[in-house]
């Protein structure tokens, strides 16, 4: 039967107009529910007022995307302030000092983070040298984190490989054809055992090496580990491992007693504090003390693995954790390793903990880097802050520059600071070495260089005790002293200049002639033996890449004594810098 059409119009305009307020409401459910997810969207990952987006590091970005898991430092915005430690007399006052306010700030600022984190089952490890965290997250757990108005900032934990130089001789004990009748003769050309004939040999004074471990039972460092008392060995605050997660790795993790994987590490204790008593004085300080933290395992290094070993010397604690004591802290540490912003370290990730040390009286002696000769090549953290001490390398026997130590000025952190601070013997060093109890070999580096002024801060320290843990007074000293070589490249010929910085170390010369009643030892004599002078000073001649404005002569001064208008080093400050917008 037909429809009655106007019924069927009717009904026609039904079907569209109901279609109509379907597809208007659907449109409407579609475009609110958009921009209600935009919104929400918005408010997670840009607020106008806090573009929180901006405090996570392009190394985390990148490493969390598509839900990967990366591990990244939340560092927080409330750090200690430790300038009160500077108008403390004493390093055990000065450390006690620094250790509680930085553990203080931390638990009391940390912990509405950590019960977040432990909530939602969130791996994570505390730290209190820097006041941070470290996660492993996803990338909407690192944006979380960096909406809290207590987070600075989110930065990356990348895995280093440190470049570690390779030997140009290896052998076992008596059967190196070099092996030497007398002191070595970088050794000699710091003039260390005229100031040995003093009586100052270093006594008194603790060494701490990060690196790479330590061979303790080698015949030159042994006698000198602080764990060793000539009969059994207690390892308790004398040693720490800071790899637990390495494969294959010869020393394998935790190692409950110190292990060098690679030899690096036993090298560069070997020549601030080693003597076997027997010939091979390989040593600036034979009778300081070492301890030893390995942050690198077979030279890769996190900056995890870095501040975990920094913590460790503030307070070091026994084997297997427990609590941290300050006053067994090193006088002195020697740092062979870099973390570059290049592979995903922050410029700024690393720098409370170095003034930290520096607060508590730890002089923190680093390497310069290893990527000469061009100019402003000093980019990596530690060697570029102010209170680091930063060592760049000559040629041993000269006083020409390495052509591979790094030169200034700093520009990656904006400063423009002048770097190195000193120069050192850094080519053909030879040292212990960890293949086995009397094993030495021949390297080169900065990483060389460091240790002879970590040695030399331990013989000044030893011979001028109203110096020790005045870090700023005790740099000005030795620089002061230093043998000046005005080179012209990269700036003015100073000093101190970005190539040498204050020039080559000379020990003799910042120690002075002899006090009333030095500390000298029964065995200690007045008068310099004749190995001790057995090495000539040579003259300096030119290299091809730089030209000092005057050559040089390695004589010592007739009155080596510090300069009395010193010109002050800067103090440091304890609070990292905010990563710039």
């Amino acid at each position: 039967m037909a429809r009655h059409p106007n019924r069927a119009s009717e009904s026609s305009r039904l079907r569209i107009v109901f279609s109509s307020i379907l597809f208007i409401a659907a449109t409407i459910a579609v475009v609110g529910g958009t921009g209600s997810s935009r919104a929400i969207s918005q408010r997670v990952e840009e607020s106008p007022r806090r573009p929180f987006h901006r405090k996570i590091a392009p190394w985390v970005i990148e490493r969390a995307a598509n839900g990967q898991k990366t591990q990244f430092f939340v560092v927080l915005t409330d750090q200690a302030d430790l300038s009160g430690a500077i108008d403390l007399a004493t390093k055990a006052e000065k450390g006690r000092y620094v250790y509680q306010e930085l553990t203080n700030k931390s638990q009391t600022t940390q912990r509405s983070i950590l019960q977040w984190l432990r909530e939602r089952g969130i791996e994570h490890r505390s730290f209190y040298i820097v006041n941070a965290i470290l996660v492993k997250g996803s990338r909407e757990i690192a944006e979380a984190l960096a909406a809290r108005p207590d987070v600075a900032r989110i930065e990356g934990n990348p895995h280093i490989r440190n470049s570690l130089p390779e030997s140009a001789a290896l052998a076992g004990g008596l059967s190196l054809p070099d092996k030497p009748e007398t002191v070595e003769p970088n050794i000699t050309y710091t003039h260390a055992p005229d100031v040995w004939a003093q009586g100052f040999r270093g006594q008194g004074i603790t060494v701490g090496g990060a690196d790479t471990g330590q061979r303790w039972t080698h015949n030159a460092l042994k006698p000198q580990y602080r764990g060793w008392d000539g009969v059994a060995a207690d390892h308790d605050y004398n040693w720490h491992d800071s790899i637990h997660d390495s494969i294959g790795n010869p020393c394998g993790n935790d190692s409950p007693f110190p292990c060098d994987d690679t030899g690096h590490g036993t090298h560069t204790i070997g020549t601030a504090v080693g003597d076997d008593g027997m010939g091979d004085q390989i040593g600036m300080a034979p009778l300081a003390k070492w301890i030893g933290c390995r942050n690198m395992d077979q030279g890769n290094g996190t900056p995890a693995r870095y501040l975990e070993c920094m913590e460790w010397f503030l307070a070091p604690y026994p084997i297997g954790g427990g609590q941290g004591d300050p006053l067994k802290a090193p006088d002195i540490t020697v740092n062979g390793w870099h973390c570059p912003p290049s592979e995903g370290c922050s410029v700024n990730t690393l720098q409370a903990a170095i003034e930290a040390q520096a607060a508590a009286g730890i002089m923190t002696v680093v390497r310069a880097d290893s990527t000469g000769p061009n100019c402003s090549t000093m980019e990596d953290p530690p060697s570029i802050y102010a209170a680091s001490y930063t060592v760049g390398a000559l040629n041993t026997g000269t006083d020409n520059v390495a052509s591979f130590s790094s030169r200034g000025p700093v520009i990656i952190d904006g400063s423009n600071r002048i770097k190195p601070d000193i120069s050192a013997p850094g080519t053909n060093i030879r040292s212990s070495y960890n293949g086995s109890d009397n094993d030495y070999a021949s390297l080169s580096g900065t990483s060389m260089a460091a240790p002879h002024i970590a040695g030399a801060m331990a013989l000044l320290w030893c011979a001028r005790p109203e110096l020790r843990h005045n870090i700023s007074g005790s740099r000005t000293v030795l620089n002061e002293a230093a043998f000046f070589l005005a080179y012209k490249q990269c700036g003015t010929p100073g000093p101190p200049n970005n190539v040498v910085g204050w020039g080559r170390v000379d020990i003799l010369a910042a120690v002075g002639t002899p006090s009333p009643t030095p500390t000298a030892t029964p065995t200690a004599t007045a008068t310099p033996t004749a190995t001790s002078t057995a090495t000539a000073t040579p003259t300096t001649t030119a290299t091809p890449s730089v030209t000092p404005t005057a050559t040089p002569t390695a004589t010592v001064r007739p009155t080596p004594t510090a300069r009395p208008n010193a010109t002050p080093r800067p103090r440091p400050t304890p609070a990292p810098r905010p990563i710039p917008a």
